[in-house]
């Protein structure tokens, strides 16, 4: 057997074997334990997956794709070195948008060669549509995700008068341009109208979303480059695109669920209800603060606190992000551990701005594995736990999502830190978290806040137990 012969049959194998490798690394990326391998796995697949591309003998210009893959890899390399950990939301966003760019362009180029020929399969014209549909939604729908992550308009939901009734329209009219361009599929204007209003369809899915539902809306996205790259294969009729894109779109959906989930509320609510918009927090904000108090301490009562409990759960939340306070709190769990402090890590579902970004940003202070704890692991040893710890976390542990049936967040599951024997919260203020309902949790006796920015109260703490020593 010659080499040309051996091609196809030993090319599909490879495809098989990458296969393989991104399955086992997405099993070993369900464990912070086991991600870095499970990351290493899946990346060792794809580069099988992509010499057994480059061997394929309807590859023409070997120069122009080297040319792009160090031009990409030189790209990656700088991103990867400057971009923060507590910016890694922003750069999934990027790249999933970059994901369903090019599945959009695969579509367009795809359509522009087949507009050169005399007919157009119609299986070929379905599956453009698709690509491009997919492809544009998670482009212009994941750039704007990121504009909103990175600060540049509001994270607050953003509507307008009959937006939804226009939604239905621009979904109807894209529907009547694909069968128009079935019908007439040589027709370059219906594509290009049908390639326009994915992109603004994009804009529109991401518009209403809120700060706080970023996380789901992101996997949402990821989900959906996965769906955009899994089209494009079957505009390419390759197998391996095909799979890989199914990957990944089956495990996004599978995220987004498990998301939804833990805020006790349907995918349709995260996308349509517009929650945590203006309104609704000015609206909650006023209620029922009158008449309560609060206790507050400072740095060295905390640090007493912390130094002589014998049990310590820290929650980070959101607010731990902004401060880039996570080497901070693993340095004040170091100096607890010498006094002989149990501390743990309890990790909210949806806390931070993206899947796992609690994780993420513990992981770089090199905080060891065992000591992050699921919610559902860690809330039954809330009433043994001596002093709960919450550094810039609000909603995830609001009481009111268990006690009180009006509030908005009823249901959500939470992490129980008021059953703890003590809970110091750490807030620069008294502000709302994304909700827009006010924090019972705040105004329990046994609830001690603790203002100021989380890196630099942390480090006051950190100072103060290290003089218990």
């Amino acid at each position: 057997m010659n080499l040309s012969e051996f091609l196809p049959s030993g090319i599909e194998l490879s495809y098989l074997v990458a296969a393989g490798l991104f399955i086992v690394g997405l099993k070993k990326l369900g464990s912070p334990a086991s991600a870095r391998q499970g990351n290493l796995v899946a990346a060792i697949g794809m580069l099988v997956a992509i010499v057994a591309t480059l061997l394929n003998q309807g590859v023409l210009n070997y120069q122009m794709i080297l040319v792009a893959i160090l031009l990409g890899s030189a790209i990656g390399a700088v991103m990867a070195q400057r971009v923060e950990m507590t910016a890694m939301p922003q750069m999934v966003g990027l790249l999933n948008g970059f994901g369903g760019a090019a599945s959009a362009l695969v579509a367009i180029g795809e359509y522009w060669r087949y507009m050169q020929q005399a007919e157009i399969p119609l299986s070929e014209t379905v599956t453009i549509i698709l690509s491009v549909l997919i492809g544009g939604i998670t482009f212009t729908g994941s750039m704007l995700a990121f504009v909103k992550l990175q600060g540049l308009i509001t994270g607050q939901p953003i509507t307008f008068g009959f937006q939804q009734p226009f939604n239905i329209s621009l979904l109807i009219a894209f529907l009547v341009g694909s069968g128009l361009l079935i019908a007439h599929p040589h027709s370059s204007t219906i594509f290009l109208g049908l390639t326009t209003i994915s992109l603004v369809l994009g804009v529109l899915f991401v518009l209403p979303i809120g700060g706080a539902d970023t996380p789901v809306v992101i996997s949402l996205l990821n989900s959906f480059s996965g769906l955009a790259a899994s089209a494009a294969g079957f505009v390419l009729n390759n197998n391996m695109l095909i799979i890989s894109g199914a990957l990944v779109g089956s495990s996004g959906i599978i995220l987004t669920q498990i998301m939804c989930k833990a805020m006790n509320r349907s995918l349709s609510n995260v996308l349509f209800s517009a929650f945590g918009s203006a309104k609704k927090f000015e609206e909650a904000a006023g209620e029922g603060s009158q008449d309560r108090t609060l206790h507050t301490i400072d740095a060295e009562e905390g640090a007493m606190m912390l130094g002589y409990a014998r049990s310590v759960v820290i929650v980070p939340g959101y607010g731990m992000a902004v401060a880039q306070a996570q080497h901070a709190v693993r340095e004040l769990a170091d100096q607890l551990e010498r006094l002989g402090v149990d501390v743990k890590y309890a990790i909210h579902p949806v806390a931070g701005r993206m899947p796992g970004h609690m994780n993420v940003l513990l992981a770089e202070a090199n905080v060891p594995y065992p000591q992050l704890y699921d919610m559902d692991d860690i809330n039954p040893e809330f009433d043994r736990v001596n002093v709960a710890l919450v550094i810039g976390a609000n909603d995830v542990v609001n009481p009111a999502a268990r006690t009180n049936q009006s509030s908005p967040i009823y249901g959500m599951p939470i992490l129980e830190v008021d059953r703890a024997q003590h809970t110091i919260v750490i807030k620069r203020s008294m502000n709302t978290g994304f909700s827009g309902v006010e924090n019972e949790l705040f105004y329990k006796d046994k609830t001690m806040m603790l203002f100021g920015g989380a890196k630099d109260v942390v480090a006051s703490l950190v100072t103060a137990v290290k003089e218990l020593n």
